[in-house]
């Protein structure tokens, strides 16, 4: 059974899904996916877990309130710590206590904000190959803002589709290796199509712009565990934001299923994983990462 509901938040208003019953489990979306992205690895997990999915601010049914007059700047152009806001809003109205929290890629992201922003309302964080670009070092970080200036150089230019193309070429999230009955995400529509100029408009830039160093995250409560997907190429830049957090926090990324695309493309796998690393104990702070 599927319940839906929207939050109002400062600045939108959320749409949200809940599925399942028993723990709280939510799950941080990346690129232009919504409440409906990683749909056959919900379902696994809600077995479980009361899993929570919902749409970002500005993506699909997440609609946006017309500023008012003198409006914070993060309400009109989201930052990452806008999106930890939302999520702990959700957590806040929804769960009630302490949750256990999965984010991949850019949600991945908002995962580790959250957890350093909201620790409260963490119980665990597991967070998959997010583009934490600056905890790179100077080199590593120069090359991934290239990249992502050259996506975002694309979009204007070409236009959303050479940019998609783009961003799958940069971080490997293919999805020609995975099992024989996964769900890849839906064909095409206005609504999507809308979703990838907000993602590349507002949400590329706010990847950019978010900082994070080591003494922040080691000094979070929050257990935290830094995943990567065993098919990620080292050369992709997305395995080198893995590899510099799990440093950062003192331990080695864990490996996961499938690539950047994971979550989507071994749902099975990757829900069997996900389900065993939950449920370990949670105790620790960002430094003492669950082994």
């Amino acid at each position: 059974m599927v319940t839906t509901g929207t939050l109002q938040v400062p600045g939108a208003r959320i749409y949200y899904e809940t599925r399942g019953s028993g723990p709280v489990l939510l799950m941080l979306q990346g690129g232009e996916g919504d409440a409906r992205r990683t749909g056959d690895l919900v379902r696994r997990l809600a077995v479980h877990y009361m899993v929570i999915t919902y749409d970002r601010r500005g993506l699909s049914r997440s609609t946006l309130d017309d500023p008012l007059p003198g409006a914070p700047r993060s309400l009109v152009v989201p930052t990452m710590t806008t999106h930890a806001d939302d999520a702990c809003h959700l957590l806040s109205a929804l769960a009630g206590e302490p949750a256990r929290v999965f984010g991949s890629s850019m949600g991945g992201l908002v995962g580790l904000v959250l957890a350093v922003r909201h620790p409260r309302w963490v119980r665990l964080l597991v967070t998959h190959e997010p583009p934490a670009i600056g905890l790179l070092p100077a080199a590593g970080r120069a090359g991934a803002e290239e990249m992502l200036d050259g996506l975002q150089r694309t979009y204007r230019e070409e236009g959303w589709v050479a940019a998609f193309k783009q961003l799958a070429e940069i971080t490997g999230a293919a999805t020609e290796d995975r099992e024989p009955d996964a769900e890849l995400p839906p064909p095409l529509s206005r609504e999507r199509v809308a979703n990838f100029h907000y993602f590349f408009t507002y949400d590329v830039p706010a990847i950019r712009c978010c900082e994070l160093d080591d003494e922040t995250l080691s000094a979070t409560p929050v257990p935290i565990v830094a995943a990567v997907g065993g098919g990620t190429s080292a050369r992709f830049f997305d395995r080198a934001c893995v590899d510099r957090l799990a440093e950062a926090l003192g331990t080695e990324a864990l490996e996961f299923p499938g690539g950047h695309n994971g979550p989507i493309t071994h749902p099975r796998a990757f829900a069997e994983r996900l389900l065993e690393v939950l449920s370990r104990p949670c105790h620790g702070g960002g430094s003492e990462m669950l082994r």
